[in-house]
């Protein structure tokens, strides 16, 4: 798979979310932080993209705590994006 597909199909789960928020919060994400991402943060925020909203949402808003450090690094950039 070459690096555009995989933006898409990553662009397409980011998108298509049960919230409205989380599309908001991840497209935004996509769009501003992916193409500066580190490839073990890239791969990390497949991951987090990857999972459900519900499992997700207490990791972006920190009421979970994330065991994961890389993961971690990405869900603190992901706190910081401002949704236009």
């Amino acid at each position: 798979m070459d690096q555009r597909e995989r933006i898409n199909r990553l662009r397409w789960r980011c998108t298509r979310r049960a919230m409205l928020e989380m599309d908001l919060l991840l497209g935004e994400f996509l769009e501003q932080q992916f193409p500066t991402l580190t490839e073990q943060q890239a791969d990390a925020f497949v991951v987090l993209a990857d999972m459900e909203d519900l499992e997700l949402w207490p990791l972006i808003n920190g009421s979970q705590e994330c065991t994961d450090a890389v993961q971690g690094e990405v869900l603190a950039l992901l706190r910081n994006v401002r949704v236009k």
